[in-house]
């Protein structure tokens, strides 16, 4: 017989009655029911959390603003972003009646939030810094996925606070950053005047500087001028002291004089007096001197010889009189001013005696400005050297103000300007730096999308160990009447392998179909579900052949290890080793990943890896299976005359 003969004959007798049929579709369907309601129930499950019953408990009793602007609720904040959200299915609760509702399984787990929430989440602004806490309350008996997934949920709620509480508080810290550029810029325009006036009053205190130069220099001069007028004024003292000793003893002598001129007035007068008694009595002498002549018996001639002699007398009288006159003029004259002399003797004896005392009242004025002028000129001296000093200080705080100036201005120019809006934007960059930007080379597409290549390769697996149950790997009449081991191989694999690929198509137009999954290389994905069907048929076929039933429950177990090593859910490096060793030896692994490259759109070079070790096993199976079948159209042994444990 040929091997289509062989395939014909195994199928006839599989379908010889209505039960065989019925037990012949439900074991070629236990692929489609295995992988097609797995990943119907599994295929969106994250979609589904807004089914999940949470008990959300709202403590929080409030704290101030940490602005002083009156009081924040936190937790109604994330309480009514929670609920609006519709993550989970929040039902709020209080304390007693979410602890009991965990314990009934009405709710998966429960969040509180405390009643020193709110105080905790504005606690950095003060002395006592503190976390604020979330507490998460689980009960494993419900679900201990729930567990981990309200693990998950309070770590998100934790991150959205966070960022709450972190946008506000850089929304604050960046609108004190434009207050203080404000302020900045307003102490940059300060210091900018502020330079200009240390400016002029550097220039001031350079003019300053010179005039106490020069003040410091007429104070010196001052200083020496009082000294000469000192000593001046104590000669002038004594001076004056003389001068009011001399005027004394000038009026004294002044009064004498006078005293003596109005004696000699005195004198002058009587003498007058006399030499005009004389005069006028001088024509009553010639005439008695000429009688007295004419008596003695002188002619007149000799008369007149003799009174000729005695005229000259006269008029030398006359003229002394009038000298007489004049001096005794002259000697009133001295007699007044001598009276004169004493009285303004007396008045200059007096003013010398006061000038005396004024001198030396100078005397000790001028002593006094000396040392006035002495401490004048100390004190300019040290006014010029405080002046020079005012110059370089104001040298100093010039530069300083300047440096100042730039460094507010560098200040400034180093704060962005900034808007309401930009502040906005800024704080919610601050609280939420960084956004993921998913790029996937391959994309699965949901939850049960990801699964479908494990579960689909698994369903495989099963679809073909179910039908050994009911097909005969090797035809016993074939062995006998063919003796040929490489048709009676090939008809044992083709029958079981092409069943399954019925089941595999079937399975493959309930993903795409009924389920909706995509894929990005449809045919390439039945392909590779085809070869895995084909691949574990010869592989079940060499364990029946080598070991009968025995073969069947190894075939059990690889599937076992297969399910743990192929990598379908977690990634295969968290396995133990000795298991991610056989990840690299069995064909589930390759068949999985060889439906991800063709289903998802990856790396189609990985595929020929893939190809190759499905094809090895295949052939090595097969040629193990001939090798089985070979040995038993030459041979029978004990255990092939023994009725098989399974049916």
């Amino acid at each position: 017989m040929k091997i289509p003969a062989l395939i014909s004959a195994e199928l006839r007798r599989l379908t010889a009655t209505r039960m065989s049929v019925v037990a012949l579709i439900a074991l070629m369907l236990v692929p489609v029911l295995y992988g097609g309601l797995y990943l119907w129930a599994n295929q969106d499950p994250y979609g589904k959390f807004a089914d999940i019953p949470v008990a959300l408990v709202d403590l929080d009793e409030g704290a101030p603003a940490s602005d002083g602007g009156g009081t924040v609720d936190y937790g109604s904040q994330v309480a009514d972003q929670l609920v609006e959200g519709g993550a989970f299915s929040w039902r709020q609760l209080d304390a007693a009646a979410a602890q009991e509702a965990l314990r009934t399984g009405e709710v998966d787990f429960s969040v509180t939030l405390p009643a020193d929430f709110s105080k905790a989440l504005t606690s950095a602004a003060g002395d006592t810094p503190h976390q604020a806490t979330l507490v998460l309350a689980t009960n494993d008996a419900n679900n201990y996925l729930a567990s981990s997934i309200g693990s998950q949920a309070v770590e998100r709620i934790r991150n959205s606070v966070a960022e709450l509480v972190g946008r506000e508080a850089a929304s604050r810290l960046l609108t004190g950053i434009a207050d203080i550029r404000v302020q900045l810029q307003n102490a940059t325009d300060g210091a900018s005047q502020l330079v200009d006036g240390a400016g002029q009053a550097l220039d001031g205190a350079n003019e300053l500087a010179d005039g106490t130069g020069r003040l410091s220099s007429g104070a010196a001069q001052l200083r020496d001028g009082a000294g000469s007028l000192a000593d001046g004024a104590s000669q002038l003292a004594d001076g004056t002291r003389t001068l009011a000793q001399g005027s004394s003893d000038l009026a004294a002598g002044a009064a004498q004089v006078s005293d003596g001129t109005a004696e000699i007035a005195g004198y002058a007068d009587r003498a007058r007096s006399a030499v005009d008694e004389a005069a006028g009595r001088l024509p009553q002498v010639r005439s008695d001197i000429a009688a007295l002549l004419a008596d003695r018996g002188l002619d007149q001639t000799q008369i007149d010889e003799v009174l000729a002699r005695l005229d000259p007398i006269g008029e030398r009288l006359q003229s002394g009189a009038t000298r007489v006159d004049d001096a005794v003029g002259q000697i009133d004259r001295l007699a007044a001013g001598a009276a004169q002399v004493s009285s303004g003797a007396a008045q200059l004896a007096t003013g010398a005696a006061q000038a005396a005392d004024g001198a030396a009242s100078v005397s000790a004025g001028a002593g006094q400005l000396a040392a006035a002028t002495g401490e004048a000129a100390d004190g300019a001296a040290q006014l010029d050297d405080g002046a020079r000093q005012l110059v370089s200080g104001l040298g100093t705080l010039d530069s300083g103000l300047v440096t100042l100036r730039d460094g507010l201005s560098s200040g400034v120019a180093q704060l962005p300007d900034s808007t309401p809006d930009l502040r906005d934007q800024q704080a919610q960059t601050i609280a939420d730096p960084v956004s993921v930007d998913s790029g996937n080379l391959a994309k699965a597409g949901d939850y049960g999308a990801g699964l479908a290549p494990f579960f689909a390769a698994l369903a495989g697996w099963i679809g073909i160990y179910a039908l050994f149950l009911i097909v005969k790997p090797i035809s016993r009449r074939a062995i006998t009447a063919l003796r040929s081991p490489v048709r009676v191989t090939l008809a044992g694999w083709l029958t079981p392998a092409m069943l399954g690929s019925v089941g595999m198509v079937v399975l493959f137009g309930v993903l795409s179909l009924a389920l909706g999954f995509d894929f990005s290389s449809p045919v390439g994905t039945l392909g590779m579900l085809l070869t895995a069907s084909f691949t574990y048929a010869a592989i079940i076929l060499a364990l029946n052949v080598w070991l009968g039933s025995v073969g069947q429950f190894v075939g059990l177990v690889l599937m076992v290890l297969q399910l743990v090593t192929a990598g379908g859910t977690f990634p295969w490096q968290t396995l133990p080793a000795p298991l991610a060793a056989l990840h690299h030896v069995l064909p589930m692994g390759y068949v999985v990943d060889g439906m991800r490259q063709w289903m998802y759109g990856g790396d189609l070079s990985r595929v020929s890896l893939d190809l190759a070790v499905l094809f090895t096993w295949m052939a090595g199976a097969l040629v193990l299976a001939a090798i089985g079948v070979a040995r038993m159209t030459h041979r029978r042994t004990l255990r092939d005359l023994q009725p098989s444990l399974i049916g």
